[in-house]
């Protein structure tokens, strides 16, 4: 049986697109499930747009998502420029063959010939016997072009209505339809899992492969994400960088997790499930056509989801990066477990706990202006005065708090609403009475008269 060989093959030119990370995952199931070889190949012939910190950032995305070397279906990552003279010797075997030729053709004689800049090339040089230019490939007359995609089923491109494409530049360099089929080619991949935009692309390769001498891979052109306005996601609009996401603190297996789930499932209910349990049900067959939906809403309740889900101990460990080194590790303990229930993203945590670490509150104003319309100096001044004597633990302080708030008419919720801020600075966050336990008699205290002078002064 042949070895299942995929492959994945960004080009360096940006940050790392969550569309790419989807389409890499998809491979690296394809693979591990087969026991076959995911080919990590980085196309830098663009030397133009190409730049190093790309290439490091296309490796470092892959390494969070889990695809990297530790797991021996990994291979490279190899570099198309690496292949440049297997580009020109299928050029020149084309060329020999008769299965392409020079072209000397501007767009500007092309136009004036047909009258059109929008129609295809119209064949002018096929017979004209040049000896340099760049390179076309001959396209038959007739018949028909057909994909056997796994995820679109047939799709057919009739022969008359493509042009002879150009597949070489006149200084002899390879265009990516000629450089990408050799290297799949040459790396012998015998699947190529893609993104849907490169179906047309299909159609070329699908007549060069063979004209290379090799049989065709099976194809699979993943349907486009979409944003809530069901437009194709773009760098230019939407929030689509990998690494974006990583360093606002989601963690990789919710990522991945849910970038699996966009345009494949798993045939029942479930949709929170670890790696190791999709892997088996993977089935590029399964991958529906249709437009997938990046719902950045969904995604962060996956997060939290996998949040709550980590050990305590592990959670305060990828808490640390967005906290202050100066802060009190063993403070931050006591509320560690508070907050993991509470937030979305990791980088939530800072604004969760600083209030245990500062001086005084990180004042929200509109928090301030909204906590602060109901009765705000008799609703703390009547706690100040329970606080001296009260038993320090959460439920004691919240029935201080209650008794005090009924004497003013009001409801817990709206008599702990300037408590709150008095002392976090936020009308949201962990809750109160816990954080005020852990704050300390005299650090509460001395919150609440400093808001009381604040409303006062």
């Amino acid at each position: 049986m042949t070895e299942v060989r995929v492959r994945f093959a960004p080009s360096p030119t940006g940050m790392f697109h969550v569309g790419g990370a989807r389409t890499a995952l998809f491979n690296w199931a394809l693979a591990e499930q087969s026991g076959g070889r995911f080919v990590l190949r980085i196309e830098d012939t663009d030397a133009s747009r190409n730049r190093p910190e790309w290439i490091e950032g296309i490796i470092s995305a892959l390494d969070w998502v889990g695809i990297n070397g530790s797991n021996e279906v990994f291979e490279g990552p190899y570099f198309q420029s690496a292949y440049e003279p297997q580009h020109r010797e299928a050029v020149a075997k084309l060329l020999a063959d008769g299965r392409a030729y020079y072209c000397d053709c501007t767009r500007e004689l092309l136009v004036a010939r047909t009258g059109s800049e929008h129609r295809g090339y119209d064949g002018f040089c096929r017979d004209r016997g040049l000896t340099e230019g760049a390179v076309r490939f001959r396209t038959p007359d007739e018949g028909v072009t057909v994909v056997h995609d796994v995820v679109r089923g047939t799709v057919e491109f009739p022969n008359d209505a493509q042009e002879d494409f150009v597949i070489a530049r006149t200084d002899g360099s390879p265009l990516y339809v000629l450089a990408n089929a050799v290297d799949d080619i040459t790396q012998n991949i015998t699947h190529v899992i893609r993104g849907e935009e490169h179906l047309g692309n299909a159609a070329k390769q699908m007549l060069l492969w063979p004209a290379l001498g090799a049989t065709p891979p099976i194809w699979g052109h993943l349907p486009v994400i979409v944003n809530e306005q069901r437009k194709k996601l773009s760098k230019r609009r939407d929030k689509v960088a990998l690494e974006s996401y990583r360093e606002e603190g989601y963690l990789a297996e919710a990522m991945v997790n849910y970038l699996m789930l966009l345009g494949w499932g798993p045939g029942d209910d479930r949709e929170i499930m670890p790696w190791s349990e999709m892997v088996p049900l993977f089935k590029v067959e399964d991958v529906n056509s249709a437009s997938a939906f990046f719902d950045e809403k969904k995604l962060r309740a996956f997060n939290g989801e996998y949040i709550r889900a980590l050990p305590l101990e592990t959670f305060e460990e990828r808490c640390l990066p967005y906290l202050d080194p100066s802060w009190d590790r063993e403070l931050f303990s006591k509320v560690a477990a508070l907050a993991q229930t509470r937030i979305g993203v990791l980088s939530e945590i800072r604004q969760n706990v600083d209030f245990l670490f500062l001086e005084e509150p990180a004042f929200d104003q509109a928090s301030w202006d909204k906590a602060m319309k109901n009765s705000p100096v008799e609703i703390i001044t009547g706690y100040l005065a329970r606080l001296d004597t009260v038993s320090w633990d959460p439920e004691s302080l919240k029935q201080a708090l209650e008794e005090v708030g009924t004497a003013q008419g009001l409801k817990l919720g709206k008599a702990q609403a300037p408590v709150r801020v008095a002392i976090t600075g936020r009308t949201v966050g962990l809750p109160l009475f816990e954080s005020i336990e852990v704050l300390g008699r005299v650090r509460t205290q001395e919150r609440l008269r400093a808001a009381l002078a604040r409303l006062e002064g």
